[in-house]
């Protein structure tokens, strides 16, 4: 799915999306907008054929962004002063505004397929910065000690990308300054002793599939015994036949064997991402 199409809270809606900008009300419409999200700044004339030609293909990108970036249109026979001050010399000419600053652009009219590109590069580079942003805030809570900071935001990195490494091994760090991960373990540890030997948990699954208190148990026995893929395997297979089962309780086992393993097991990995791909499939 691409960026453009993708879901999630829009900055603005797609209606306000398209403005036409002057010289006085340019601080307010780009600079202080791109500091929320990206601003496009249309340069264009009325003689201007290509001009003509863009502004349209512009718009309906734009629009299909779904409020993730703006356009800010701006007659340069109206208003000379800026494209002036910018060295505007040659029409259509697109910059991109991020953060106050122009960030990329331009020159010419595009088919709507390198519009659509471009666009998409501007949206990836902004998110890959907001995911610096967040791991810089990450790692200065953790050298300040504030564990639970810490874990809540190398958290939001990996919903946004589960391979980060950065993010595990600072998760991990973080989970052994709270003693989650040891209490966690220690908590599986006293469920391991309940629910019986393997043998007769693998047979009850065997016999009847449906049996989620059966494979719920065979889960726990198996991850106590070291085996923690086959583990994972069997509580995912519950969350796909009934998530709601027993107030959500697979799901909910598989987070704290998660938090046991540690972020950086090669169960854990595999096994966060096969949950995420059924929880938001």
């Amino acid at each position: 799915m691409s960026l453009l199409q993708n879901g999630g809270a829009a900055p603005a809606a797609a209606a306000d999306a398209v403005i036409d900008t002057t010289t006085q009300t340019f601080m307010k419409d780009v600079i202080e907008e791109s500091r929320r999200q990206p601003v496009l700044v249309d340069f264009w004339a009325p003689w201007c054929g290509p001009c003509k030609q863009l502004t349209p293909v512009l718009e309906k990108v734009v629009r299909a962004a779904k409020g993730k970036v703006k356009l800010a249109k701006m007659d340069i026979d109206k208003h000379p002063e800026i494209p002036g001050q910018m060295g505007i010399q040659s029409i259509p000419a697109v910059i991109a505004f991020v953060n106050g600053q122009p960030a990329d652009g331009f020159m010419g009219a595009l088919p709507e397929g390198q519009v659509t590109a471009f666009l998409e590069r501007l949206l990836k580079d902004r998110i890959g910065g907001e995911e610096k942003d967040l791991l810089k805030s990450a790692d200065d809570a953790l050298a300040a000690k504030d564990f639970t900071g810490a874990a809540e935001r190398y958290a939001q990195a990996l919903a946004a990308d589960n391979t980060n490494v950065a993010a595990l091994a600072g998760l991990a760090r973080s989970y052994l300054g709270t003693g989650a991960i040891d209490q966690a373990t220690i908590d599986l540890a006293e469920q391991a002793k309940s629910v019986g030997p393997v043998d007769d948990l693998q047979a009850k699954v065997a016999a009847d599939p449906a049996d989620h208190q059966a494979r719920y148990d065979l889960a726990v026995a198996l991850n106590a015994n070291g085996q923690r893929e086959a583990a994972a395997d069997h509580l995912i297979e519950i969350v796909k036949r009934d998530r709601k089962w027993n107030e959500d309780a697979a799901r909910k086992q598989l987070v704290q064997l998660f938090e046991a393993w540690g972020p950086a097991d090669e169960a854990t990995v595999s096994g966060r991402r096969r949950l995420s791909s059924i929880l938001f499939s």
